[in-house]
């Protein structure tokens, strides 16, 4: 993998989030987990280049979140849909996911970055919040969205490496 500046990122970050999806992963107490996740962005904050998360609280990658000081944001080439569902509906708790879908990685500043991956960004938590009904503007998204109440915790995460596939 070869790396860049965030600014030179080309890839439109509201398709790869939204539409073709990412997988945040940690790597703690020897164990690594990636999730899907679909909720996100990018940006500038605290004069940093950020990416922002959201990660319900029953999430197992989350319990490695928590307790590792960096994790990745990595995106796929389009055939690895079928890997990416599978990672957003199978638990960690439950099986090696990494394993089962032969996604090999090496720690980059302590995070995961899968060989497979057409573009990494491997991050510094700097800040999570869980989210409350109160602070909804629109209360009609907390029904649409959160009918079990399990709202999620967003991190905001400083981009430290940008690696993009060769």
């Amino acid at each position: 993998m070869k790396e860049i500046k965030p600014q030179q990122m080309s890839r439109n970050v509201f398709d790869a989030i939204g539409k073709d999806w990412m997988l945040v992963a940690a790597e703690a107490d020897g164990r690594a987990n990636a999730m899907t996740a679909s909720w996100g962005g990018m940006g500038v904050l605290w004069n940093k280049c950020v990416a922002f998360v959201f990660i319900r609280p029953q999430r197992f990658t989350k319990t490695l979140i928590d307790k590792a000081d960096t994790l990745s944001l990595s995106f796929f080439a389009d055939d690895e849909r079928a890997m990416l569902t599978y990672m957003g509906r199978t638990s960690g708790r439950d099986e090696d996911k990494l394993a089962k879908q032969n996604l090999t990685y090496s720690a980059v500043n302590g995070a995961p970055v899968f060989d497979r991956a057409e573009l990494t960004l491997v991050c510094r938590k700097l800040y999570r919040q869980t989210l409350t009904k109160d602070g909804f503007f629109d209360q009609s998204l907390i029904k649409l969205n959160y009918p079990n109440g399990d709202l999620h915790d967003v991190y905001v995460v400083e981009i430290e490496k940008v690696l993009v596939g060769e």
